[in-house]
């Protein structure tokens, strides 16, 4: 079928629908990664989202449950150069435009995404829909009505856990509040002999603590860390209690429950090649990344914050650690999936920072349901 992505600027990019077709909308991102393409479909953090790869043949090696996030695809929609049709890879379990068809996610080829990555990089993210087109040309006026019903404020609520569970480990007791959380970070977690419990992003303070903690985790999640105001309270409540560790959009909450804020980018950075420089080594790091949103240097005076890492491209913050209780958090994401692994050792220094904590009778292990 002929479609189209319309911008809502009233750009358009003709191309043809991957997978079963069917309308959709969101806000139009782009992602830089040459591979990962399946991690991000299922990353929880796109909810809500219209995805572009600017790297322009994808689907090459095929599908694998595997490699998923979460339970299934999380974006609105999915924009690629050209799809491959017959993948090759000896765990694939079938092609890319099967896979959209089959969770029910509108694709879109053959249009020019170099000019459309560009045209974002110049205008910002904005909505978009995907649409059949028009035989009289653009499809604009279905396009927009579409947009108009984009809102991505309850977005976390969308994509947390319905409820408690735990993976039980020997470990100190981690509890991941559940922002939206990647598969990945549970993983490492586990496999460093954690004791999780994952909890839902309305869990509050006094239930947290009930679960006797030695650490929380923040996780990552989709939207403004600014349309979550009673996370942000939670947080508040819990810091100088234990250690925590925000993750993306947990390390935005947890800027805010210092008293810090937080901006939206023109364009934000997503893919697995972002270079990071760590300020107390001077070491740089290559991370795999997916955020929208910012912390604002400007205003960390007063909150206990201090800056551990910034971009190399752009100078924006990326790391922040405080300075007088147990408290860190990265706007990247250490787990990768996809992407490099060069951070990992960030969480194997929290981990660390929860077995003290518990040593010193925090973080005794209650009953989870």
């Amino acid at each position: 079928m002929e479609a189209e992505l319309v911008l809502e600027d009233g750009t358009a990019f003709e191309g043809k629908s991957l997978g079963l077709f069917r309308p959709a909308a969101g806000e139009v991102v782009f992602n830089t990664g040459m591979t990962g393409y399946q991690e991000i479909l299922t990353d929880p953090s796109y909810y809500g989202q219209i995805v572009v790869m600017t790297y322009p043949l994808v689907g090459n090696y095929g599908v694998d449950a595997l490699c998923s996030q979460s339970s299934g695809p999380r974006v609105r929609g999915f924009v690629v150069s050209e799809a491959c049709d017959e993948p090759s890879h000896w765990r694939s379990e079938g092609s890319l435009a099967t896979y959209l068809a089959a969770h029910g996610v509108p694709g879109i080829s053959g249009l020019d995404t170099r000019a459309l990555t560009r045209h974002i990089r110049e205008s910002g993210a904005m909505k978009g829909a995907i649409v059949p087109r028009g035989k009289g040309g653009c499809n604009s006026a279905e396009a927009f009505r579409l947009m108009s019903g984009v809102d991505l404020s309850e977005a976390v609520m969308e994509v947390t856990t319905p409820r408690v569970y735990r993976i039980p480990g020997n470990g100190p007791r981690v509890v991941v509040v559940d922002y939206g959380a990647k598969n990945r970070i549970l993983k490492m977690l586990a496999s460093a002999g954690c004791d999780l419990v994952v909890v839902p992003a309305w869990y509050g303070a006094s239930d947290i603590m009930e679960l006797r903690p030695g650490g929380v985790v923040l996780s990552n999640g989709p939207g403004d860390p600014e349309d979550l105001p009673e996370q942000v309270d939670t947080v508040e409540n819990l810091l100088g209690s234990m250690p925590v560790f925000g993750i993306c959009l947990g390390h935005q909450i947890l800027a805010l429950a210092a008293g810090a804020t937080t901006y939206k980018m023109k364009f934000g950075h997503r893919g697995s090649n972002h270079p990071v420089k760590d300020l107390r080594t001077g070491r740089a790091w290559v991370t795999s990344q997916n955020h929208g949103y910012a912390v604002s240097g400007g205003s960390l005076d007063g909150t206990g914050l201090q800056v551990a890492q910034v971009n190399l491209t752009d100078g924006t913050i990326e790391g922040l650690r405080h300075r007088s209780i147990p408290a860190l958090g990265v706007q990247y994401h250490p787990e990768a999936g996809p992407g490099p692994r060069d951070s990992a050792y960030l969480l194997n220094e929290f981990i660390e920072m929860t077995r003290f904590y518990s040593g010193r009778g925090g973080g005794s292990h209650a009953r989870a349901s």
